[in-house]
């Protein structure tokens, strides 16, 4: 037991060790240490959760480690503790390999910047902090490590903080995730007040266990932590921070975007599956936000020209189907999606790294093209991945998304038909960045041209593994025989009941998914090969898709709803009240001061006068007591 709170605390702290070297002695260690430093001990926290993995088939229950007391009142009790359960191991492997990965990345990828060992620091803070959300026993423990990676994306989204727009971009991320993570508070607050514990297995004991349970009590606290899921991962109407948050170097969207922040509201809906289950009404919200939202961002990724907005759209898409999931109870399916979109999408981010280190920091997809000569790795890498993100068969992305397409057929065919649409447009606008980006004659400036070349080894190497995981990811959950759901048995046990076989139905629906991907492929290649077009200046835009291009127009609605109220109010209280305050107590204090100046003229000195004035009051005193009678 000893040996696995060690390493327990090895697995949390090694990260927390690396932001403390870096961030005091970074500058003085020089950018290669500073990297290696950050690195290595992301590491060696994969290492440390690679020992957990090994020994969990020993214990299917989970290995339960608490620290120490931490909260009692009366007969609420919370301590700090960590809980390593199968759910837990799944997504601490894939939040510390794809994170190595990140750091290794990085390392090349950030060495022109004179605050490396800064960034670095960030880097290694924000896996500390996504680490204690996954590995905590209770919604507090877990709520800690929440907030902290929302604290730690504003510093990595601002890193660049010369720029205004990236600054507003850090904040809007910072204040939306504020209005989520309330929801989550309140979730917490309720179910705080009805059990009495926020421990994940006690809650589980005591909702089982319980006769008359409150059900508008319960509905109203998952529709809380709901709230709080959307803010972290995304979903309509807290999304417009993601695709903003596109201003921070690259490696960090690869890592808020792929493998750690906005996964957390999908661990958290899982990891409270118990308390989901019981409240379908809140299912159901969650089923039809989850595949608006995949329409909606899909949409929006058709007309983008920016690298990175385009992928971050695509990333709201695939977290909407991955709330699809979780809404029609297919929790198994969504981490199954989890998993290979973090290969793939990850993959994609550094890829597009990879592209705009080559163009000296050129993101706009007008001015790419024939890149596939120059840097034939990259380009290996992203078509693999584009091809997963896609559906195209053997790839790991055909696999989860057709199961969440299955489950979508067989509960509710309407969202089922709203998911396939966004699939279909997720494999043309995939396409549509490789084809503007690799292929026909490159269409940057003549400086450009001349300097491109495949980016180092230390940039594709991460690449070239995640296009390994990007193809055979798949693999873990081959409907039939899959490894993933009988790993997660104990953690969602109507698993053990459920027998997946494949009929005719899965077969035709298989079908109509890769034809739909395809379809999607071809008409790509219909427009940016056959016919050579390259996507209009932003001021030429008419019709439905400068609509799309603008967003919907979202932002501008939020900005004239909260932002310019807000701020009017802010000035009117800055100008108007606050001065008005400032005067008034400015007037007493003028007040004070001229009484005290013209008292101090009594005092002359003169003790003739001070006779007169104490005799003067002596009279009047006697003559009061006298009258008073």
């Amino acid at each position: 037991m000893e040996m696995n709170t060690n390493i327990a605390l090895v697995l949390v702290l090694a990260p927390f060790l690396g932001f403390l070297i870096n961030i005091f002695f970074g500058k003085s260690l020089g950018k290669s240490i500073s990297g290696i430093i950050g690195t290595l001990s992301v590491v060696v926290s994969f290492i440390a959760t690679a020992y957990f993995f090994g020994g969990i088939a020993a214990q299917p229950d989970g290995i339960r480690i608490a620290l120490f007391d931490w909260i009692e009142i009366s007969t609420f009790k919370v301590d700090f503790g960590f809980q390593l359960d199968q759910l837990s191991i799944v997504w601490l492997l894939f939040v510390t390999g794809i994170g190595s990965l990140i750091h290794l990345y990085s390392i090349s990828y950030m060495h022109d910047d004179d605050n490396m060992h800064q960034f670095f620091a960030y880097l290694n803070l924000f896996i500390f902090f996504m680490i204690t959300l996954v590995i905590g026993s209770n919604l507090l423990v877990m709520f800690i490590g929440w907030e902290g990676v929302g604290l730690c994306s504003y510093l990595l989204i601002g890193f660049w903080h010369k720029n205004q727009d990236f600054n507003d971009a850090a904040k809007k991320a910072f204040i939306m995730n504020r209005i989520g993570d309330l929801g989550f508070l309140v979730g917490i607050f309720i179910l705080g007040n009805l059990f009495s514990t926020l421990d994940y297995a006690s809650l589980k004991t005591a909702i089982a266990g319980a006769t008359n349970l409150d059900m508008y009590w319960l509905s109203a606290a998952a529709f809380a932590l709901f709230i709080g899921a959307c803010g972290k991962s995304a979903q309509i109407p807290l999304y417009t921070w993601l695709p903003d948050a596109m201003a921070g170097p690259t490696p960090v969207s690869a890592l808020i975007h792929a493998a750690t922040m906005v996964t957390a509201g999908i661990f958290m809906i899982t990891r409270l599956n118990f308390l989901f289950d019981l409240t379908p009404d809140v299912q159901s919200i969650i089923a039809i936000v989850g595949a608006v939202t995949a329409l909606v961002a899909a949409t929006i990724g058709l007309v983008q020209n920016d690298i990175k907005k385009v992928l971050a759209y695509s990333t709201v898409s695939q977290l909407g189907l991955m709330f699809l999931a979780l809404g029609l109870g297919a929790y198994e399916v969504a981490v199954f999606h989890v998993i290979t979109h973090a290969f793939f999408k990850a993959c994609l981010f550094l890829g597009s790294g990879s592209v705009i280190h080559a163009l000296g920091g050129e993101q706009d997809m007008r001015n790419m093209g024939g890149l596939k000569k120059a840097m034939p790795i990259t380009f290996a890498t992203m078509l693999i991945a584009s091809l997963a993100i896609s559906g195209v068969p053997l790839f790991s992305g055909f696999f989860s998304k057709d199961e969440i397409l299955l489950v979508a057929f067989h509960q509710n065919i309407p969202l089922w038909f709203v998911a396939s649409v966004a699939s279909i447009m997720t494999a043309f606008y995939m396409f549509r960045l490789m084809f503007l980006t690799f292929f026909k004659e490159f269409r940057g400036s003549a400086e450009q041209k001349h300097h491109l070349h495949e980016s180092p080894s230390l940039i594709t190497i991460p690449l070239i593994v995640l296009a390994i995981l990007a193809t055979i990811g798949g693999l873990i959950s081959l409907p039939g025989n899959s490894w993933l759901n009988e790993f997660l048995t104990p953690i969602l046990p109507k698993l053990a009941s459920a027998k997946h076989h494949l009929g005719t139905t899965e077969y035709i629906l298989m079908a109509i998914a890769v034809v739909g991907g395809l379809v999607g492929i071809s008409i790509a290649y219909a427009k940016y090969i056959k016919q050579n077009a390259v996507p209009t200046e932003d001021a030429s835009m008419t019709g439905f898709s400068k609509v799309l291009y603008n967003k919907y127009y979202v932002d501008e609605f939020y900005d004239a709803i909260f932002v310019k109220p807000i701020n009017f109010l802010a000035r009117f209280f800055r100008d108007t009240i606050e001065t008005g305050l400032s005067s008034l107590i400015f007037g007493f204090a003028k007040v004070t001061n001229e009484l005290s100046y013209q008292g101090k003229k009594l005092q002359s000195g003169s003790i003739g006068l001070y006779l007169f004035v104490f005799v003067l009051g002596l009279c009047a005193i006697v003559s009061y007591l006298f009258l008073a009678q």
